[in-house]
């Protein structure tokens, strides 16, 4: 009997092992206190930030690529174009695995996909992401303080997307981050209406990937289903083009140094052309039927391109803070499923938000929960 229970224990103990996540060392570039795919083209049109799964799915790996003519054909290219060793590079994605798990969670939300903006907010409003909010911002005061000065970006908006993009180092990603841009860049799913161009953007980032590879060769490269990374979620050509060595250690840290990960998102902002002061929206109380040629003004959706002069003329009733805005407005319409919509006035740096992440749903949820934190934080514990 006793040597049945042994044999019982032994193996609810493998199971146990094999089950559980591997925790990746943190060595090199993650040593240092504990901690969109970004979009950076110019955009006419947003798309819907849909919540996906991707911070909780299986992140188990599938079968590893093998040495066909096509991954033999893309090593050598990433090599030639990042002027990397060809045998090192071949050999780094010959360990590669393939994840189909992650394919469909690229593509577009289907059509009969209802947008709902109430829904959306409440997802990133809730009471335990503004109280993270609030003790990060005040763990972290005199970086926040620091960083507002240097680049004129709010404390709280800063807070507040690394709140929305990873609840403040608790969901960065399960990936490695080797997979998800090898089975992007190879195999990115041909049913997306821009297959092509995704693709390319996804060979792109696995080359960024590679050169910080070996650049770093202990690190373990985590990210999202979409090869977003660290904190701060950046992809890997954003890595030293936007990432900051705040806490002068001698390296980006956006995996565990908050001080790093705070003015990273800071520099994106202010590099996109964040302007000191200037609102981020102003609301619109007015039934959408009492605008003339609405679809008109919708148009150009974030892109800030209407003036206030032209607002008036279509009937927009703007408030005396829209009035003495100096710029230009974006009319951007959010969606409530089957209810009336949320209108309001988008200015640059609600555009500049979208940068981070194309969508003015995404930019609003960055806002609202901007506002909760200031809100909540005491005064005497604010950054100023």
């Amino acid at each position: 009997m006793k040597s049945f229970i042994f044999k019982i224990a032994i193996l609810m103990l493998l199971r146990l092992l094999l089950c559980t996540p591997i925790a990746y060392s943190k060595t090199g570039l993650e040593r240092g206190t504990n901690g969109r795919e970004n979009h950076t083209g110019h955009h006419p049109k947003s798309q819907l930030h849909v919540a996906r799964p991707h911070r909780f799915i299986d992140s188990g790996t599938g079968p590893q690529f093998t040495l066909t003519p096509a991954i033999k054909d893309l090593a050598q290219g990433l090599a030639n174009e990042g002027h990397l060793p060809s045998a090192w590079v071949l050999e780094t994605l010959s360990q590669a695995h393939r994840l189909n798990q992650i394919k469909p969670l690229v593509l577009p939300a289907g059509t009969g996909f209802k947008k709902n903006w109430s829904a959306y907010r409440q997802r990133f409003t809730t009471s335990a992401r503004i109280e993270a909010g609030v003790d990060f911002a005040i763990r972290n005061q005199t970086t926040l303080s620091l960083v507002q000065s240097r680049y004129g970006v709010p404390w709280s908006v800063v807070v507040s997307i690394l709140g929305v993009e990873t609840f403040y180092a608790r969901e960065m990603g399960r990936f490695h981050a080797l997979d998800v841009l090898t089975t992007l860049a190879l195999e990115f799913p041909k049913e997306h209406p821009k297959a092509a161009q995704r693709q390319a953007f996804f060979r792109e980032e696995l080359l960024a990937l590679l050169l910080l590879m070996n650049e770093h060769p202990t690190v373990q490269w985590r990210s999202s289903y979409a090869g977003a990374m660290g904190q701060a979620q950046f992809m890997p050509s954003n890595w030293k083009k936007y990432g900051v060595d705040f806490d002068q250690d001698g390296q980006i840290n956006l995996f565990q140094s908050e001080a790093d990960a705070i003015a990273s998102v800071a520099n994106y902002l202010a590099s996109f052309g964040w302007i000191s002061g200037m609102p981020t929206h102003f609301n619109l109380h007015q039934e959408p039927s009492e605008i003339d040629n609405l679809a008109e003004l919708l148009e150009n959706d974030i892109l800030p391109t209407l003036s206030a002069t032209q607002l008036i003329e279509h009937h927009v009733k703007l408030s005396e803070e829209a009035l003495g805005h100096v710029g230009k407005f974006a009319l951007i319409e959010l969606q409530n499923a089957d209810q009336a919509p949320t209108l309001l006035l988008g200015t640059d740096n609600f555009y500049v938000i979208t940068r981070y992440n194309w969508s003015s749903y995404y930019a609003m949820a960055v806002i609202e929960l901007a506002k909760e934190i200031d809100i909540a934080t005491p005064t005497a514990s604010k950054p100023n």
